[in-house]
């Protein structure tokens, strides 16, 4: 299932195999996203720079007269459809993927919206399970478009839709992330990236002009989920570390501190593992808006070396890459025509993204692919991607 047409579709046809016609259902899109650089900023006040992709996410979904929620993925058949009601939310006790949708149906009744029917609806992701690319948060930003646009929400932005995203995450599935994932979803836009500093939600967009260049995704194939990983632990380190930076320096976030006032405090971090971590956010942080910087001035080159820079910083301040992620990047960084290779993401598995000029991307797909198969065990795979526009209906 390759173009938009085949993949409606296809999907609409599940969706009358699944609920007897597909009759008045609407099919809508939302996409995964990838992070250039600025990673583990967003939930230290820092700046970030995803972009939208062309993969994520499409719904096919139709309103019912009762309070049944009726949910289908196309990616995890085994399971069938997964019969459930809008009286049977509960926060932190959803075990399966439906808790990525309830969730948000949860979050907009906290907010004041309340949905007063149930739905029926069909799910395809094209974005890779666990990756790193935000299939859950692609869930998240989809379900909230869908909500807006059946019930008539008028008043809910689509900043809106990324900020109950996050809250949803946080408070439903018990996953304390930053807004980047929702945001670069639900404001995506074709060929730029999004300049966000995560603080104050002010954002830019930035065109990204790679001319002879493209983005490549490897995907490493080790699964990890967010919630009971280590993340939760990183956050919790750069919290008390800042804590003990504010003994003597008044900031809200490490975001606000340049690496000359952070050599200043550093001293204060009373643990040396805590201090590594805050140097990463502080060092990321500055890295990104260089970078950016960088790629207005179209200097292609030094925007890699900062993506390089990145990965060394996130091996070895925050400790969130690991064997797999290491291994893709070390062998990215050997082949000819390779501008930048990082992590992207969580870390802990997921995906590097690279930035490769397009007369050695079959070189680098086959190189790192078999170097990684020799060192891990297990196959990588590739996607060359392109940047897209944020959430829409298919028609």
């Amino acid at each position: 299932m390759e173009n938009t047409g085949e993949i409606r579709n296809k999907i609409l046809e599940v969706f009358a195999e699944k609920y007897g016609s597909s009759e008045g259902a609407r099919v809508f899109f939302a996409p995964g996203r990838v992070n250039l650089i600025g990673e583990h900023t967003d939930y230290n006040g820092g700046h970030v720079f995803p972009c939208a992709l062309t993969i994520g996410t499409y719904g096919a979904v139709r309103r019912r007269d009762d309070r049944a929620l009726n949910f289908y993925s196309m990616n995890f058949e085994g399971e069938g459809v997964i019969a459930s009601s809008l009286d049977d939310l509960k926060p932190l006790e959803d075990k399966d993927w439906t808790a990525y949708p309830k969730g948000i149906i949860w979050a907009f009744g906290e907010k004041g919206y309340t949905v007063g029917s149930g739905f029926d609806i069909v799910l395809y992701g094209n974005i890779p399970n666990g990756s790193g690319l935000s299939s859950s948060a692609s869930v998240e930003v989809l379900t909230g478009y869908i909500l807006r646009e059946l019930y008539g929400f008028e008043g809910i932005t689509n900043i809106d839709l990324a900020l109950i995203g996050q809250y949803s995450e946080n408070r439903y599935n018990g996953v304390n992330c930053g807004i980047m994932d929702q945001f670069a979803i639900a404001m995506g836009k074709k060929d730029n990236a999004i300049f966000l500093d995560t603080a104050t939600l002010q954002y830019e967009y930035a065109p990204v002009k790679l001319l002879d260049a493209k983005l490549v995704i490897a995907c490493s194939n080790k699964k990890r989920g967010l919630g009971d990983s280590k993340y939760n632990e990183r956050r919790a380190e750069c919290e008390k570390a800042l804590s003990e930076i504010r003994t003597l320096v008044d900031v809200k976030s490490l975001g606000e501190l340049d690496e000359a006032t952070f050599g200043k405090v550093e001293s204060l971090i009373k643990d040396d593992v805590r201090a590594k971590r805050a140097r990463h956010a502080v060092y990321e942080n500055r890295r990104t808006i260089s970078a950016v910087r960088a790629l207005r001035n179209g200097n292609i080159t030094l925007f890699g070396q900062l993506m390089n820079a990145s990965h060394e910083s996130l091996r070895d301040d925050y400790e969130v890459t690991g064997p797999e992620l290491d291994a893709l990047v070390n062998a990215a960084r050997k082949v000819p025509g390779v501008i930048g290779s990082r992590m992207t993401g969580a870390g802990f598995g997921g995906c590097t993204v690279s930035i490769v000029r397009n007369g050695n991307i079959d070189e680098f797909i086959e190189r790192v692919g078999r170097e990684y198969l020799e060192k891990i065990g297990y196959a990588a795979d590739f996607y060359v991607v392109s940047i897209g526009d944020g959430p829409g209906e298919v028609f």
